[in-house]
């Protein structure tokens, strides 16, 4: 049984890193190294992100939810010491917006062929547990 929560680590999480290592790079004008350390990953994965090499299974760049989520995350990011809390939190927000959208699901499918989407509706009912 895959959890829609490994769907998400390989297809939403990386989505979001993407979003945030682009913006931090393009709008804040951030060096590619110091956006690695910010979100714990190597310059050569930010690299990925911002040549949209990784990072863009999952088309999360014009859901209106969830600019204002990652515009958060940048500033928690860029004001340093961040919350790690508060920061997590957000970014499981984030990542429940995109799957309650119905955007991961064709990756569960893809994950676990047996599975129905149109019987399923699991994220898209997150907000009822």
């Amino acid at each position: 049984m895959i959890l829609p929560c490994e769907v998400a680590v390989k297809s939403v999480i990386p989505a979001v890193k993407a979003l945030i290592a682009r913006e931090l790079i393009e709008e804040h004008g951030f060096k590619q190294d110091h956006v690695a350390e910010l979100l714990g990953v190597s310059q050569s994965a930010v690299s990925k992100y911002t040549r949209k090499v990784r990072g863009y299974a999952v088309k999360i760049d014009k859901i209106e939810e969830i600019q204002p989520q990652i515009d958060k995350m940048i500033m928690m990011l860029m004001k340093r010491p961040t919350e790690r809390k508060e920061f997590l939190k957000l970014f499981c927000q984030t990542c429940l917006t995109v799957r309650k959208k119905g955007l991961m699901c064709q990756f569960c499918q893809k994950s676990e062929p047996t599975i129905k989407i149109e019987n399923c509706a699991f994220c898209l009912s997150l907000n009822q547990i």
